[in-house]
C-alpha cells in the first residue's frame, strides 16, 4: 500500500508513530468558502491550554492489516488535575462516550478526552485511569479520574478491529505526546481507519474567533469523522456527493455494492469542542447541540445506525471550579450574548469535517478493502461549476 501521510514521524517501533504536522493542504486552501474568522492555527488548540496528542498504528496487510490509533485531548495540559465546566449531547446514540453520566450530574470534566476505535474503548479507558493515578498525589476513587471520557467510531472496514491492537502503551504515548499549536489531520490517531461520506475520513480540527464586540472568545473543535451518505455530501452548499459518484469503496479489490446501510449513512462522528468563553454546564450543553448544525451542513442526518456524540467544555472558571475551600466566584456569559458562539460552533464543525476529508489519503487495509480520498481537483471543479470556488484562497498556516 502506498502510504502518503505527509507527516514528520517519530517512530517508537514498527507500525506505531506519534505524528507532528507539516505543511499540507487544508479545506480553505482548496478554495472552499467558509464563514467566520479562524484562530492562529485553525485548530482546537487555539483555545489556550488545550493540548492534543496522537498515536497512529499502520502496519500489516490483508487479514492482519492494522489501521487504527488513539487521539488524546487534554483540556488544560498534562499537569492539570482540576475540573472544567462541561456539557454533552447525543444527536444519535448508536455509539459510546464513557463518563457522560457523571458530566451530566456534576457539570464538570476532570479527565483527558480520548478517542479510538469501537472495540478499544475498554483498554483505553483503563489506561487513562492508570495514567492519571500516576500523576496525582491522592489515591483511591475520584469521580473525575475514575470515570474518564473515552469515545469511539468503528473502523472495521479498514482495520482488523477484532485484533485489539490498541494497547495501554499507545494510550500513554498519545497522552504524553500531547501539545499545543498546529496538529495533524486525516489518517492520524483514532481517525486513522475512518470513512466519511464514502470517502476517506479521519481526524480534523478548526476554530473560530469572535469579533471583539461579541467578546473575542475562541471556539475550537476536533472531529473524528466516520459517518455520512455519499449522496448527501455537501460542501459550501454544493452537492459534491452527487457530482462525484465514482471512487466507491472497494471490498477486497472489488467495488463494494451500495448497501442499504451505506446509502443511509451508517457510521459515527465524535466531536469535542473547547472554548474560553465563560459558560456554565447548561450553556455548554447548548453549544454541544449546535454541533449538529455543522454536521448537517456537510450532509449528516443523525441516521439510525450512526453514533453522533458531542462534548463541549470551557476553560474559563477552571481555578474557581477546582477550589476545595471557600466560595467560588464564577463568571458567566448571559444567555442573550451566546448566539454568536452558536454560529462559531456550526462553522468550526463544518470546516473541521472537511479538513479531515481533505487531509486524508487513500487507504487499503483489512482484507484488501480500499477507501479513496476526496479528489481535490474534482472538488474544486464542482465548486467552480456552482460558482462557489474562491479563486485565490488564503493559505492555511502549517
Amino acid at each position: 500500500m502506498k502510504r502518503t501521510l505527509c507527516l514528520i514521524v517519530l517512530t517508537f517501533f514498527a507500525g506505531t508513530s506519534i505524528a507532528f504536522p507539516q505543511t499540507k493542504p487544508r479545506a480553505r486552501d482548496l478554495g472552499i468558502p467558509f464563514d467566520g474568522t479562524p484562530g492562529a492555527n485553525n485548530a482546537i488548540t487555539d483555545v489556550k491550554g488545550v493540548e492534543v496528542g496522537y498515536v497512529t498504528l499502520i502496519s500489516g496487510e490483508g487479514d492482519n492489516a492494522i489501521r487504527t490509533g488513539v487521539t488524546a485531548i487534554l483540556p488544560q495540559g498534562k499537569d492539570f488535575t482540576g475540573q472544567v465546566f462541561a456539557g454533552w449531547h447525543a444527536l444519535n446514540g448508536n455509539g459510546e462516550m464513557t463518563g457522560t453520566t457523571w458530566i451530566e450530574e456534576s457539570g464538570g470534566l476532570g479527565s483527558p478526552v480520548l478517542i479510538t476505535n469501537t472495540h478499544s474503548v475498554g483498554v483505553v479507558r483503563d489506561a487513562v485511569i492508570e495514567w492519571g493515578t500516576k500523576r496525582v498525589k491522592a489515591g483511591g476513587y475520584s469521580g473525575d479520574l475514575s470515570l474518564p471520557v473515552v469515545a469511539e467510531t468503528y473502523d472495521g472496514f479498514l482495520n482488523d478491529i477484532n485484533g485489539f491492537h490498541v494497547k495501554k502503551e499507545h494510550v500513554f504515548q498519545a497522552l504524553d505526546s500531547a501539545k499545543a499549536g498546529p496538529i495533524a489531520e486525516g489518517n492520524v490517531g483514532g481517525g486513522t481507519g475512518m470513512v466519511a461520506h464514502g470517502f476517506k475520513g479521519g481526524t480534523g480540527t478548526a476554530s473560530r474567533v469572535l469579533n471583539a464586540r461579541f467578546g473575542g472568545y475562541t471556539v475550537g473543535v476536533l472531529v473524528q469523522a466516520n459517518y455520512g451518505a455519499r449522496p448527501l455530501f455537501t460542501v459550501a452548499g454544493v452537492p459534491v456527493g452527487r457530482e462525484i459518484t465514482d471512487l466507491q469503496a472497494k471490498r477486497g479489490g472489488q467495488t463494494a455494492g451500495r448497501s442499504k446501510s451505506a446509502e443511509e449513512g451508517a457510521g459515527s462522528i465524535i466531536v469535542i469542542l473547547a472554548t474560553d468563553a465563560p459558560l456554565l454546564p447548561h450553556q455548554l450543553k447548548r453549544m454541544a447541540q449546535r454541533i449538529s448544525l455543522g454536521i448537517a451542513n456537510v450532509g449528516g442526518r443523525g441516521e439510525n445506525s450512526s453514533g453522533d456524540i458531542f462534548l463541549a467544555f470551557s476553560t474559563a472558571n477552571a481555578a474557581e471550579f477546582s477550589k476545595d475551600q471557600g466560595l467560588a466566584t464564577i463568571s458567566m456569559l448571559p444567555n442573550d450574548q451566546i448566539s454568536m458562539l452558536f454560529w462559531a460552533t456550526a462553522q468550526a464543525t463544518e470546516e473541521a469535517i472537511l479538513n479531515a476529508m481533505v487531509a486524508a489519503d487513500t487507504m487499503t487495509g483489512y482484507k484488501g478493502n480500499t477507501v479513496y480520498a476526496l479528489p481535490h481537483d474534482r472538488l474544486r471543479e464542482a465548486l467552480k461549476k456552482y460558482n462557489r470556488l474562491v479563486e485565490k484562497p488564503a493559505v492555511s498556516k502549517p
